[in-house]
């Protein structure tokens, strides 16, 4: 882990605030796992606490890495603010990520994820792409006008929508997608809310290897201030922290 100013390379709104964002420096050579996430300090004197935002694309050879993000209070307001050239404080890689070894070419892994949970799916699923993974996509939104990143995912893949009201894709959420699919996969990678994560564990209990990637309000990023911890299931009395031993964790491994 390290920290550098990094500087913004570009930015876009994708879906009524939701915004990509790319940033370069040499933090980039740092960032190999998918799931990982980049600790972000607003560059606003009131703001204290980090942003924690996931790592949506990883580019070596440019020395960037993209990340997406939805506006949600006023530190993210400020990011969406700022242009090309602007510089940002950033910690990072930070977090386990998702564990892609043991797996092989031709094995099927289901990719699942609802709304901001979708990002780090994107990086997961070009690595898997890239070791003769099959993946298919699950993706869960509110609307079609907040869809984002639809025609690249389909780019890498077989990939099923879902929508709340139905605007785009299945109607229903991607729980609903996956009861409609009878296949049965080599591994599953989920990331979303906890609502998601559970359907996720209960469907696929015959599967041993299904990682779910936490949802967590966080405050250091590192694991020192005791602020996004959730209890061990086999003993409640332990605890973990998402932002350092997670924020994936195999299914049953954690209570939501």
């Amino acid at each position: 882990m390290k920290q550098e100013m990094m500087t913004i390379v570009s930015q876009q709104q994708l879906a009524p605030r939701i915004y990509e964002m790319v940033l370069t420096g040499e933090l980039v050579e740092q960032m190999h796992n998918p799931g990982q996430f980049i600790h972000i300090r607003v560059p606003r004197a009131d703001l204290l606490l980090r942003r924690p935002i996931s790592i949506n694309q990883i580019d070596h050879e440019k020395a960037t890495c993209t990340i997406i993000y939805r506006v949600e209070g006023e530190g993210t307001k400020f990011f969406a603010e700022l242009e090309a050239g602007d510089q940002l404080d950033v910690m990072g890689p930070l977090g386990n990520g998702f564990d892609l070894s043991g797996l092989n070419s031709g094995d099927k892994a289901f990719i699942v994820g609802g709304g901001i949970g979708v990002p780090p799916l994107y990086e997961l699923s070009k690595q898997l792409k890239k070791q003769g993974v099959e993946v298919v996509h699950f993706l869960g939104f509110g609307s079609k006008d907040v869809v984002y990143y639809d025609e690249e995912f389909q780019a890498l893949g077989d990939t099923r929508f879902a929508t709340d009201d139905g605007s785009f894709g299945m109607q229903g959420n991607v729980g609903n997608l996956l009861l409609a699919e009878e296949e049965q996969p080599t591994v599953v990678f989920a990331c979303g809310n906890n609502g998601l994560l559970k359907t996720v564990e209960q469907l696929y209990t015959e599967v041993d290897n299904v990682q779910l990637s936490l949802e967590s309000r966080m405050a250091c990023g590192m694991g020192a201030c005791y602020a996004c911890v959730c209890h061990v299931a086999e003993d409640p009395s332990k605890s973990v922290k998402v932002c350092d031993d997670g924020p994936v964790f195999q299914a049953g491994e954690v209570v939501f």
